[in-house]
């Protein structure tokens, strides 16, 4: 009885599965942890299915040094449902993009211009250290943290692909004192001295 039960399962989730081909966004609903309704099936054009936005470099002139250009759902309505996305990463000399996670996907970074220093920190605390070149891949596994610097001295270019069509983001600098957390707390929790936690929420534009 539990076998038929399972196999009658599966049959009914393979047929959902293949009610529809696609599910473009319709940007004009709420967004859910599942994502946007779907556009009618009428109202869409093969516009909704391409996207230009990563041709042209994103500008780095900020503290950072970095640019993300996002081919999220909310950019590019065609990728909603189907459990993948882009980026474009642009990193000036002395670019960096700081310790992050992506809560929702694992990435993988293809460098086409430039090199780029790259690691990732296991729950073990082993860390994953490697220059990638143009033409190769590194792989960034869900919700661990991890970092891109630049290691040359003009512009690298990389190409980002994301497990989810919304993989979202917090950069740890940002998250520790970009808010109004108050010093005494961060202190508390981080072990840095009074004097740099305000140096860093001064920078970063944080309170508290």
């Amino acid at each position: 009885m539990f076998k038929l039960l399972f196999v009658f399962a599966v049959l009914i989730l393979s047929s959902n599965a293949s009610v529809q081909d696609f599910c473009v966004a319709d940007l004009k609903g709420p967004e859910s942890p599942a994502g946007y309704s779907c556009k009618s099936v009428t109202k869409v054009t093969v516009n909704d299915l391409v996207f230009s936005g990563l041709s042209a470099a994103g500008n780095t002139s900020n503290i950072i040094k970095a640019s993300v250009s996002p081919a999220f759902a909310a950019q590019f309505p065609g990728l909603n449902g189907l459990g993948l996305s882009a980026a474009r990463l642009d990193l000036a000399p002395g670019g960096v993009v700081p310790f992050h996670t992506h809560p929702g996907a694992s990435e993988v970074l293809l460098v086409v211009q430039g090199s780029i220093t790259a690691a990732f920190v296991s729950s073990a605390n082993t860390v994953y250290l490697k220059t990638i070149k143009k033409g190769e891949l590194m792989v960034f596994p869900q919700g661990l943290l991890h970092f891109q610097v630049n290691a040359v001295g003009f512009n690298s270019v990389a190409y980002v692909f994301f497990s989810s069509s919304n993989p979202g983001l917090q950069i740890t600098d940002f998250a520790l004192f970009a808010n109004d957390l108050s010093t005494k707390l961060v202190e508390a929790t981080t072990f840095l001295d009074e004097a740099q936690i305000k140096k860093l929420k001064g920078v970063l534009g944080g309170t508290g």
